[in-house]
C-alpha cells in the first residue's frame, strides 16, 4: 500500500533516517516493521521562529510494495532529416527549446555566440584575476547562459507558465542530484552546472540538431514581413555563415545589446519596459545565519550541522516604488558579469554546498520610463538601455579604473552599509568575496537620486525586519543592474510570433517574457511548441 503524509519534524529529526521512519509509524499508527519503504518527495524549511520546524511531504510504502525503479533518461527520436528551426542562443530557453523541438520532431540549429561551457572558464579567470573583459565570452555569453556560471538556482514562481517538474526532471537526466525534485528551493551550484550542459548539448547532437558556437547572428533574412534565416559572423574564422529557416527562436538573454541594436536599426518593433538596478550587499554567512536561525553567532555552527545556509526574500514599498532581494547568493561569491570592457556589473553565484564565508544578494529598486526619460529622444526604445549602460560605465570610473587603452578593469566601487545609508564615505572596506577587488567610493552621491535615495529607505527597513541586518560588518558594492531586460521584443500572445515578422519568436529573458533559469526553460518549450505548432498547421 502506497500513501503519502505530510510532517513537522525538527531539524535534527529530518536529518536521522530511523527516528524520522518512527514517526511516520507514530502518525500511521502502524507498526515501523510494517514500513517497507518511504521517501521524501519535498523539504522546506520553517525558520519563522526560534523553534525551526522543517516541513515535509513523504511517500509510505506498507507491506510488501515498493516503489519501482525511477529513470528520467531521455528518449529522443532522430531529427537529422526533419525540418530545421534556428535557435538563436544556447541560455536554458535556447537549449530546452532545442530539446522541445527534438520531442516534437524537428531539428534545432543552435547558434552561440559566446564559447562552449569548458572553454568559457578561461575567460571568466581573465575577468577575475586579470580583469579582462571577453565581449563575447563573459558570465553572460557561452552556453548554458547567464545562469551556468551564477549559481543555478532553479526556485521559480511561474508555475502557472508550464510544467516546472518537467524542467527539474530533465536536469536529472541529464546529471542533476535528484534532490532538486525535493527541495523548496532547489539548486544544482555553479560547480556542477556545466557537466549538465554539456550533457545537454550531447542530447542535442545525439539526436541529429546542430549547435554552433562562437557564432554571432549580425542580421535577420527577412522577405515579406517573414523570417528566412540569419546571417552569423564566425568569430574564429571571421567569416559570414548563413542558415536558413523559416522559423528563429531568439532566445538571446537578456544582455544582448546587439541583438537588440539589430532589430532597432531594422525598424522591427520593440519596446522599453520596467526593469531594476541596484548594488550586491555582502553580509558575513554567519551574521546572516544568526539572524535568520534566531541564535547567537556562537551557535550557528551546531545550527548548521542539521540546516542550509540561511538565505533571505526582503521587500519594501519606498517612494512609491518597490525596494527588493534578488539572486540571494548564501555561502556565495560576487562575480564580475560586464558584458563590454569599460563598464562594472555586479552578480552573484554559490557552488552547490553553499559553504562559502559570506552570504551575497542583489538590492535592487524599480526602474521605470520616467527615470530614463533623458534617453528618450536620442535612443528611443533602447534608452532604458542607455541608462542601465551609464550607470555600468559610472560603476568602472567610480572603482577606479583609469585605463581608457585597453579599458582593463574590473574593481568596482563599494561602501559600508551604514556608511552607505548615513551618506558616510567608508574610510576602510572588509574583506569581500569579489575577487577583482574594490575600493571605497560615495556610492550613496554618485547612484542616482531615484536609485540610491529608495536603498536606503529600504535598508533602513531590512534593519527593523531583520535586527542587526543594517550593519557596517556589510558591504555594498556596484552596480547590479541586470536583473532582468531593459527592451521587450513583442509577440502575439496565441502565436508567440513577433507581430511584424512571421516567423521570428521572442523568447525568454532576452524578450522580456522570463525572469530566470526555470521560466526561461519554459518558455522555450513554450516557444518550441508554438512553431511545432505553426509546423504541423502548414503541413495540411
Amino acid at each position: 500500500m502506497k500513501q503519502e503524509i505530510n510532517l513537522v519534524v525538527s531539524p535534527e529529526e529530518a536529518a536521522n533516517e530511523n527516528r524520522l521512519k518512527e514517526i511516520v509509524a507514530k502518525q500511521l499508527s502502524i507498526p515501523l516493521i510494517t514500513i517497507s519503504f518511504f521517501k521524501i518527495l519535498k523539504r522546506s524549511v520553517d525558520a519563522r521562529s526560534r523553534n525551526i520546524k522543517i516541513n515535509l511531504k513523504v511517500e509510505v510504502y506498507t507491506g510488501a510494495e515498493k516503489p519501482s525503479p525511477l529513470s528520467y533518461k531521455m528518449n529522443y527520436p532522430d531529427v537529422s532529416s526533419k525540418e530545421p528551426v534556428i535557435v538563436v542562443g544556447a541560455g536554458p530557453a535556447g537549449l530546452f527549446a532545442a530539446l522541445q523541438l527534438i520531442e516534437n520532431g524537428k531539428k534545432p540549429i543552435v547558434i552561440e555566440r559566446g564559447k562552449d561551457v569548458k572553454s568559457r572558464r578561461r575567460d571568466l579567470a581573465a575577468i577575475n584575476k586579470q580583469q579582462i573583459v571577453n565581449p563575447d565570452s563573459n558570465y553572460c555569453f557561452g552556453e548554458g547562459g547567464a545562469g551556468t556560471y551564477s549559481d543555478g538556482k532553479l526556485y521559480t514562481r511561474s508555475t502557472k507558465r508550464g510544467d516546472v517538474n518537467k524542467v527539474l526532471e530533465i536536469f536529472v537526466a541529464h546529471g542533476a542530484d535528484e534532490i532538486i525534485l525535493v527541495e523548496a528551493h532547489p539548486h544544482i551550484g555553479t560547480n556542477k552546472l556545466p557537466k549538465i550542459i554539456q550533457e545537454m548539448r550531447q542530447s542535442i547532437l545525439n539526436a541529429g540538431g546542430e549547435v554552433y558556437f562562437n557564432t554571432q547572428v549580425n542580421d535577420l533574412i527577412i522577405k515579406e514581413n517573414a523570417v528566412k534565416g540569419v546571417i552569423c559572423k564566425d568569430l574564429i574564422e571571421n567569416t559570414s555563415k548563413e542558415f536558413t529557416s523559416d522559423n528563429v527562436i531568439l532566445a538571446t538573454g537578456h544582455s544582448a545589446r546587439d541583438i537588440f541594436e539589430l532589430l532597432h536599426k531594422k525598424n522591427i518593433l520593440i519596446e522599453g519596459k520596467t526593469f531594476a538596478m541596484g548594488v550586491r550587499v555582502e553580509h558575513p554567512q554567519a551574521l546572516i545565519d544568526s539572524l535568520q536561525y534566531h541564535c547567537p553567532v556562537s551557535e550557528v555552527q551546531y545550527k548548521r550541522e542539521f540546516l542550509p545556509a540561511a538565505s533571505y526574500s526582503l521587500v519594501h514599498q519606498a517612494l512609491g516604488r518597490g525596494v527588493y532581494s534578488f539572486c540571494m547568493c548564501p555561502g556565495g561569491i560576487i562575480a564580475p558579469c560586464a558584458t563590454s570592457p569599460g563598464e562594472v556589473v555586479t552578480n552573484g553565484w554559490s557552488p552547490s554546498k553553499r559553504n562559502n564565508p559570506y552570504a551575497n544578494s542583489g538590492i535592487v529598486v524599480t526602474i521605470e520610463p520616467e527615470d530614463y526619460q533623458k534617453y528618450q529622444k536620442e535612443h528611443g526604445a533602447l534608452a532604458g538601455l542607455r541608462y542601465q549602460q551609464a550607470l555600468e560605465q559610472m560603476a568602472w570610473s567610480a572603482g577606479g579604473n583609469t585605463d581608457k587603452e585597453s579599458w582593463t578593469g574590473q574593481v568596482a566601487p563599494a561602501q559600508r552599509l551604514q556608511d552607505f545609508v548615513n551618506n558616510k564615505l567608508s574610510s576602510n572596506l572588509p574583506d569581500v568575496s569579489y575577487q577583482p577587488g574594490i575600493s571605497s567610493a560615495p556610492l550613496n552621491n554618485l547612484l542616482p537620486p531615484e536609485i540610491g535615495m529608495r536603498l536606503q529607505i529600504g535598508f533602513k527597513e531590512f534593519g527593523n525586519k531583520m535586527r542587526g541586518y543594517l550593519s557596517n560588518e556589510a558591504v555594498i558594492v556596484g552596480v547590479e543592474s541586470r536583473t532582468s531586460s531593459p527592451v521587450r521584443i513583442p509577440r502575439d500572445h496565441a502565436t508567440l510570433q513577433h507581430p511584424q515578422v512571421k516567423g521570428l519568436y521572442p523568447c525568454a529573458e532576452g524578450a522580456g517574457y522570463a525572469g530566470g533559469i526555470v521560466s526561461a526553460a519554459i518558455d522555450g518549450q513554450k516557444c518550441a511548441n508554438a512553431v511545432a505548432g505553426k509546423l504541423r498547421a502548414t503541413s495540411f
